[in-house]
């Protein structure tokens, strides 16, 4: 029996077992395993080797299914009906079959019930049954059922939100409108802007002043004047192809994702 303890990692003594590598299980998924052990005492070695082999196999095909699964994903398509997805930044719907996937913010969600309450937690999962787990530090604080639940809130931090764009920008190549190098969004004297040369707007991203400035003289605006130092929500004279927001981090990720999916 202590021979089959040693292999799966179990110790006589708690103090010498090693919290560092060894996974942590849940109290009730420790008493199981225990008596698992027990059952397989009597020929540990040639059943222990038969389930670790079952294991591994089945961990192999979970990661061959996961990789196709991303691979179709990536593609463009559903990976469960096969039609094509509506892609956004961090999220991608189906509108033939339902399937989604959809990123959530770290730490943060509020569960609106039927009868007025909320329930905050740092996560929240719904499971296949349709019941819904909230989980705040880590222990299960409710476990909610679908009917009694009005909808599920996640709370993004605005800071969060422009963290993860800028992250995104920055895994991409952004070249200057004026000398073609690669232009740091982080970078001091980093310009983006939006100025109509026709009828509608062009959005020129410069990786330094100097840039823009150059850009500037060798092309002024050509639908109205001062195009460069008007405000685009006050100007109404050409046609509007993007919002002005924050940093523009948002539609300038999109913009670069879409241009690079394009040149594939």
């Amino acid at each position: 029996m202590s021979k089959l303890r040693d292999i799966l990692g179990f110790s006589s003594n708690d103090h010498e077992r090693d919290y560092v590598e060894e996974p942590l299980l849940p109290d009730q998924h420790m008493d199981t395993m225990e008596r698992d052990i027990e059952l397989l005492d009597d020929d540990y070695s040639t059943k222990e080797r038969r389930v670790q082999k079952e294991a591994e196999k089945q961990i192999q095909d979970a990661a061959e299914d996961s990789l196709r699964k991303i691979h179709v994903i990536k593609s463009g398509l559903c990976p469960h009906c096969g039609e094509h997805l509506k892609d956004h930044l961090f999220a991608s719907v189906c509108e033939a079959c339902g399937w989604h996937s959809y990123e959530k913010p770290q730490k943060g969600v509020r569960v609106h019930i039927i009868d007025g309450t909320q329930i905050e937690g740092d996560s929240c999962y719904v499971i296949k049954s349709g019941e819904i787990l909230v989980v705040r530090e880590d222990v299960v604080v409710a476990r909610l059922f679908k009917p009694s639940v009005r909808w599920i809130e996640y709370m993004w931090q605005k800071d969060e939100v422009i963290t993860r764009y800028r992250h995104l920008v920055d895994r991409m190549k952004i070249l200057c409108g004026w000398c073609h190098e690669e232009a740091d969004p982080g970078k001091k004297g980093f310009t983006l802007i939006h100025v109509a040369f026709g009828a509608a707007q062009e959005r020129y991203v410069f990786c330094s002043e100097q840039c823009y400035e150059a850009f500037r003289k060798m092309y002024p605006s050509r639908v109205h004047r001062n195009c460069y130092e008007r405000n685009c929500r006050e100007c109404d004279l050409c046609i509007k192809r993007y919002d002005d927001e924050t940093d523009d981090i948002r539609l300038l990720a999109k913009d670069m994702l879409k241009l690079k999916s394009a040149k594939k």
